[in-house]
This record gives C-alpha cells, structure tokens and sequence, in this order.
C-alpha cells in the first residue's frame, strides 16, 4: 500500500510557510546581555497553521532537534547541523532544507560578540499575527516568546556564532 501522507513524503520549504527570524537580546545576572533569535512560521502553509506546525516539527526533529525544553548544547556538539553566520550587520541561521537570515540591531552584535553565541528559540507554534519585514512591537514580541505554548513547543539551542575570517 502506498501512503501519500505528509509523513511520509519529502519535507519541502513550502511546507514550512513563510518563515521569520526576530532577534533581540537582554540583560543577564551577569550584567552582559545574551543575544536572542526567535524563528517560527507565520503559518500561511497549504493546510494553515496545524500544518505548518507539524512541518516545522518534522523539520527540527529531523535534524536532531528535540522540541520542547530541553536545553541543546550547539557549543559541545561540533556536529550539530545548525549553523549561524553573523556578518554585515545579519544573522544568517542554516539547517538542512532552511537557510533565513535577519538584520540585527547593534546592541544584538555587540551580546554576540561578547558571549560568542545566541540563544535560539525556534518554535513549532505559528504567530500568525506576524507580518514579515514589518517592526514587531516589543510587547507582543515578548508576549509571544515567554508563552508557554511557544516555549513548550520549541526547540531550544545555544548556538555558536560564526564570523567569516579575513
């Protein structure tokens, strides 16, 4: 018997909608700010949000990413397939079958600098109230970042930032 269910079938980007990245970056107990990105679809997927929830699930399980709370060390594994480019001013984060970049603010560079990484949040949860390249009010930023229904469905990561070497 064949099966034509998602499941089954190759995982295409147009599976995932339209995906965004949001960086921000806040002050630690240490005093030296941690940089942030958060990347979640704004579920526009064929089959809406539910779709493209489960897309985006297979897509972080699928490369070894856990979702839920589980803290992934991207620093002690080497061989994590998620990377993430900081240069001119952008992060550029990269995973099989996903490459998506943003423009990050200059308090957001000089956390990353500092700390040589970022803590990423990328949640299965759609925000469909987000506009892509359009400014996010802070408020409904952190509304939907602290809520556990984003922070139980996402894969949390400590990535390593990358700079390209002269």
């Amino acid at each position: 018997m064949t099966s034509t269910s998602s499941e089954t079938r190759p995982l295409r980007s147009a599976d995932l909608g339209t995906v965004v990245v949001l960086p921000w970056s806040g002050e630690n107990a240490d005093g030296i700010d941690i940089p942030h990105l958060l990347v979640c679809s704004v579920g526009n997927a064929e089959g809406g949000p539910e779709a493209t929830s489960a897309a985006v699930e297979r897509l972080l399980t699928d490369n070894g990413l856990p979702v839920g709370r589980e803290l992934v060390d991207g620093i002690a594994r080497p061989s994590l397939p998620v990377g993430l480019l900081v240069v001119a001013g952008q992060a550029v984060l990269t995973m099989p079958r996903l490459n998506v970049q943003c423009t990050v603010p200059p308090e957001w560079l000089e956390a990353v600098e500092a700390r040589g990484f970022a803590y990423l949040i990328f949640t299965t949860r759609a925000w469909t109230e987000a506009e892509p390249g359009e400014s996010v009010d802070p408020e409904a930023l952190a509304e939907f970042v602290n809520a556990d229904e984003t922070l139980d469905a996402a894969a949390h990561i400590v990535l390593p930032a990358r700079s390209l070497r002269a």
